[in-house]
């Protein structure tokens, strides 16, 4: 995955972290608010309520010509109220039977006893009489032990117009009440336990369905500003991570095309101000000591060859003269002939290192012309034809006649050096094929000699590796002819490889673009 795509990823999650906390604690805050918004609303309501609790109707239906009755319904007709009266009971003595029941038992008869009264005395207004508000054991015990004798509950009521009961908040009261009722009109007063003659249950409810769908409303706003928020935020980070790393993309690209034919170039230094200035400019610093390095490498390798063509030709030339001019003895006869011809491979040899040292520099000139890949083959073919003939070696070249350009001199130096190190390997057929391939033209040697080590095909390319095995039978090679062969390719733009295995001999493969050429016949090509 790339940085910017990582950087995206992470500040999107983050974004989303931060707005679901902040949904979260929004709606938390809202519900806990409109609740305790509702909470006083009943507080409120019950104070209003004490006056006519007494004067309810005993179900859901009010006689018409009740106008009490029908005053107290319309007074409150946003919320639902029920009253049950424990008669004869008061706070102490419910707190006292509850500690002496001391088994499940006596407290399921306790409360079978609180049940019944409690059903006999109900009376309502907009709760259904056949589904009246229930309170768990568990509920009313918390109810009685409360010390204000109050519990607030989030229950499902059935109000008479519903099939379907309605999520409402409930506010239960336990308080006592006196003989001498109130009348309608009057205001609520305080109870004096001293003279109360039991205790009543009151039940205040308001539908929170209200509630319910602002929340719901608010959740679902939230949402969409959350899904806009994270896929404005997402391409945002994207777009803004892409423009950050623009400059680094730049030295990437740069330092990509830079190679050791190209040491010269420099990578381009943004005027950031930050790392990636300061990376560019290490890149540009480290270039310039790899520039200095290997133009040092390649002035001295240039140098010494030059230096050492002198001396060379001389002891070549002196060995050469003593043959001729001299009477020497068999033996100095020999060493003369030693010394011409090892003169011959330094001198080789220095042709090589030049060679190299040209390519290294970047000064190795291309002559390119329009080439038949077949008929190129066949010259070669033919030239190396005594050679293979005297080591017994089949040499054959077939395949397409691909048209492409390139210098022909130079490709026949590659496409020779791989046939020497064939026939070197001692292989008794060659095979010289070319073929197009994937819009480029592919030459190739294929022979059938011991094959070379996997882990060793790479290696051949270094300067001056030679095989330590029965392939590696030059008398007179330096390990320089593959790595020659490789620069001129890489002059050409294409790229030379081998495939092999101990065994089963090996192809060397030079592929090459094919270039601009016209359709040309045999006429046409020198």
């Amino acid at each position: 995955m790339t940085l910017r795509w990582r950087l995206t990823l992470f500040y999107t999650a983050l974004l989303t972290f931060l707005l679901t906390a902040v949904g979260i604690i929004t709606l938390y805050v809202m519900r806990v608010s409109l609740i305790g918004s509702i909470d006083r609303d009943l507080n409120s309501t019950y104070e209003q309520f004490v006056p006519v609790a007494p004067r309810l109707p005993l179900d859901s239906q009010v006689n018409p010509l009740d106008e009490a009755k029908l005053a107290t319904r319309y007074s409150f007709s946003n919320y639902s109220l029920a009253v049950e009266e424990l008669t004869f009971y008061s706070q102490q003595s419910l707190l006292d039977e509850l500690a002496a029941a001391n088994t499940p038992q006596q407290k399921d008869q306790l409360f079978l006893s609180i049940d019944a009264l409690r059903q006999a005395t109900r009376r309502s207004l907009a709760v259904d009489t056949q589904r009246p508000i229930e309170l768990s054991q568990a509920e009313l015990e918390r109810l009685i032990n409360s010390p204000d004798g109050r519990l607030t509950l989030n229950r499902s009521v059935a109000v008479a117009a519903n099939v379907q009961p309605t999520l409402m908040r409930l506010l239960v009261l336990l308080v006592p009440f006196q003989a001498p009722e109130l009348t309608v009109g009057e205001p609520a007063k305080l109870q004096d336990p001293a003279t109360a003659v039991g205790l009543r249950l009151v039940y205040v409810g308001r539908n929170l369905s209200t509630v319910q769908h602002l929340l719901d409303q608010l959740k679902n706003v939230m949402l969409l500003l959350f899904g806009v928020g994270l896929v404005t935020a997402g391409t945002g980070a994207y777009a803004l991570a892409g423009q950050a790393l623009q400059p680094l993309r730049r030295v990437q690209r740069a330092a990509e095309r830079i190679g050791g034919q190209n040491l010269t170039d420099r990578v381009p230094v943004p005027t950031t101000g930050d790392e990636v200035e300061s990376l560019a400019r290490a890149l540009n610093a480290m270039l310039g000591r790899l520039e200095g390095s290997f133009e040092a490498q390649r002035r001295f390798t240039s140098d010494a060859s030059h230096e050492l063509r002198t001396p060379v030709t001389a002891i070549s030339g002196h060995a050469g003269y003593l043959l001729r001019r001299t009477n020497p003895t068999g033996q100095q006869a020999e060493s003369l002939r030693i010394i011409q011809s090892e003169s011959a491979r330094l001198t080789n040899l220095i042709a090589s290192l030049l060679q190299l040292a040209r390519s290294d520099s970047g000064a190795l000139v291309l002559s390119r012309q329009p080439i038949l890949a077949a008929l190129f083959l066949s010259d070669i073919t033919r030239e190396l034809a005594p050679l293979a003939q005297a080591q017994q070696t089949t040499l054959t070249a077939v395949g397409e006649d691909v048209t492409f350009e390139g210098d022909p001199d130079r490709l026949k130096q590659v496409m020779i050096n791989l046939v020497s190190n064939a026939l070197k390997a001692g292989a008794q057929t060659i095979t010289l094929r070319s073929a197009q391939v994937a819009g480029e033209v592919r030459l190739s040697v294929q022979d059938n000699g011991p094959g070379i080590p996997a882990d060793q095909l790479e290696r051949l390319f270094d300067r001056f590796y030679r095989l330590e095995d029965s392939r590696s039978r030059d008398q007179g090679g330096a390990g320089l002819g593959l790595s020659i062969a490789r620069g001129i390719v890489d002059a050409h733009g294409g790229r030379i490889w081998l495939e092999s295995e101990s065994g089963q001999g090996t192809t060397a493969h030079v592929q090459l673009p094919i270039g601009n050429v016209p359709v040309l016949d045999e006429d046409d090509v020198p």
